[in-house]
C-alpha cells in the first residue's frame, strides 16, 4: 500500500511540473516565439535654396593707432611724475619733469653771454661812426674804416652765435619737461622718483598709446587669400578689400563689440615660415574701450544666395567625411556623401555637393540607422527648424 502511495505522489508532482512550464509561455507569442519588426517614425527636413549668411572667424592682436614711447633726450633725475599708469592724456599734457640743474646755468650763460656780445656790437658800431666822418674828410686813411667795419662784422656774428647758444640751452632746458607728444593712455612706468634716465637708458620712460582707433591684426592662409581674389571685384588688392562688408570684433570675454570695423590692408607677401597674409582691420574705439595689446577674434560675414544648408544634427562623419540620409520615394533612405564649405554658423552647414533641391534628409536620430533601412517619414517645417537654430 505504502508504494502504491508512493507511485501517485510521484505521479502528481509530475503533472504539477508540466502545468508550471506551460502557464509561463508568452500565449502571444506565434509558433516560431518571433516578434516582427516595428517601422519607426522619424522627423525629416525638405531641403529648399535660402539665403544664408556665414562667418568666419580669426584670431587677432590688437594694437593702438599709435604706440610712442616717451624717452628722455637728456641725462638727469626724475625729479616729478605727473601721471599715473592708465591715465588718459591729452597731448601736450606734462608727463614727466627731469632734474638737471646744469641746463639752466646753460640758460643763464648764455643769456650772459649774448649781454656781452651785444655790447660789443654796440662799442664796435660807435667805432665805424666815429671813423667815417674822419675818412670822408680825408684825415685818417679809408684803411682805418674797413678796419672798423670787418670789427664791427665780427662782433655781430658773435652776437648771433651767443644767441644760437641761448637758445640751444632753452631747448636743452624744455627737455627736463617731458610732454605727451599725442592723446592717448599711459603704459606701464618702470622708473621711480630719483631714478637716474638717459638718451641711451634701454626702457623708455613710459608707452602713450593713442587708441582712438584701434588695429586688429590678423592671418589667413593662402587658400583663403586665393579664394578671396577669386570670389572678389576689382583689379588691385584695395579694390576688392572694398567690397568686403564690414566686420565684428568678438572681445576676449565674448562679447561683440559695439563698433564695426572695416578691413583696410593686407600685406603683399606669404609669410614663407605660416604660409599665411597678415591682414589689418580698423576699429573705431570711443571712450578708449579695448586697449593697446588685448585680444580678439575678428568675425568677417559672408552672403551666401541660394544656398543648400543641412542642419549639422542631421549629419554623420565617417573617417573624415560627412555623410545624411536621404529619403527616397520607396521609403528607404540612402547614405549620400556630402561637401560643405569650410565656414558655418555653429548649426548647420552649407552643401556643395551631393545634395539636390527637394530632397528629403533625416533631420534627427541617424545614429540608429542603416543605408537601405525602412522609415516613416515625417515632415517637419523647414522654416521652423532653421528659426529655431538661428535663435542658439
Amino acid at each position: 500500500m505504502s508504494k502504491r502511495l508512493q507511485l501517485l505522489s510521484e505521479l502528481l508532482l509530475s503533472v504539477l511540473l508540466i502545468v508550471s512550464c506551460n502557464s509561463n509561455k508568452d500565449p502571444k507569442a506565434g509558433a516560431t516565439g518571433a516578434v516582427p519588426n516595428e517601422i519607426k517614425d522619424y522627423p525629416v527636413v525638405t531641403i529648399t535654396p535660402r539665403t544664408t549668411i556665414l562667418n568666419s572667424d580669426y584670431p587677432a592682436t590688437i594694437q593702438g593707432q599709435q604706440n610712442i614711447e616717451i624717452r628722455p633726450k637728456i641725462d638727469g633725475y626724475v625729479e616729478k611724475m605727473y601721471v599715473d599708469e592708465g591715465a588718459t592724456v591729452r597731448k601736450g599734457q606734462l608727463l614727466f619733469r627731469i632734474s638737471a640743474p646744469q641746463y639752466e646755468q646753460n640758460v643763464r650763460t648764455a643769456e650772459a653771454n649774448i649781454k656781452i656780445a651785444r655790447a660789443e656790437v654796440d662799442a664796435a658800431q660807435m667805432q665805424v661812426n666815429k671813423v667815417r666822418p674822419l675818412v670822408e674828410k680825408d684825415i685818417i686813411s679809408h684803411f682805418e674804416l674797413e678796419s672798423a667795419e670787418y670789427t664791427l662784422e665780427a662782433k655781430q656774428a658773435a652776437l648771433a652765435q651767443a644767441r644760437a647758444t641761448l637758445a640751444n640751452a632753452r631747448t636743452n632746458l624744455g627737455y627736463t619737461s617731458i610732454t605727451s607728444p599725442v592723446n592717448g593712455v599711459v603704459g606701464t612706468i618702470p622708473y621711480k622718483i630719483g631714478s637716474l634716465v638717459s638718451s641711451n637708458t634701454a626702457q623708455p620712460l613710459t608707452t602713450v598709446s593713442n587708441i582712438g582707433n584701434i588695429y586688429a591684426y590678423f592671418s589667413i592662409n593662402e587658400k583663403q587669400a586665393l579664394n578671396f581674389s577669386k570670389n572678389t571685384k576689382g583689379a588691385t588688392v584695395q579694390e576688392r578689400l572694398k567690397t568686403i562688408p564690414p566686420v565684428s570684433l568678438i572681445l576676449s570675454n565674448g562679447t561683440e563689440f559695439p563698433q564695426k570695423g572695416k578691413i583696410e590692408t593686407a600685406s603683399g607677401l606669404i609669410n614663407t615660415e605660416t604660409g599665411s597674409v597678415s591682414v589689418r582691420a580698423t576699429f573705431p574705439n570711443p571712450g578708449n574701450i579695448v586697449r593697446s595689446g588685448s585680444s580678439g577674434i575678428v568675425r568677417i560675414p559672408r552672403t551666401v544666395d541660394s544656398a543648400l544648408l543641412v542642419p549639422q544634427k542631421a549629419t554623420y562623419e565617417v573617417q573624415g567625411k560627412k555623410f545624411v540620409y536621404v529619403v527616397e520615394s520607396t521609403g528607404t533612405v540612402r547614405s549620400t556623401e556630402i561637401k560643405v564649405m569650410e565656414s558655418s554658423n555653429g548649426q548647420y552647414f552649407v552643401v556643395e555637393e551631393g545634395l539636390h533641391p527637394n530632397e528629403k534628409v533625416i533631420l534627427e536620430g541617424v545614429a540608429g540607422l542603416k543605408d537601405g533601412a525602412p522609415v516613416k517619414p515625417r515632415d517637419v517645417n523647414a522654416d521652423s527648424v532653421y528659426q529655431q537654430m538661428a535663435r542658439l
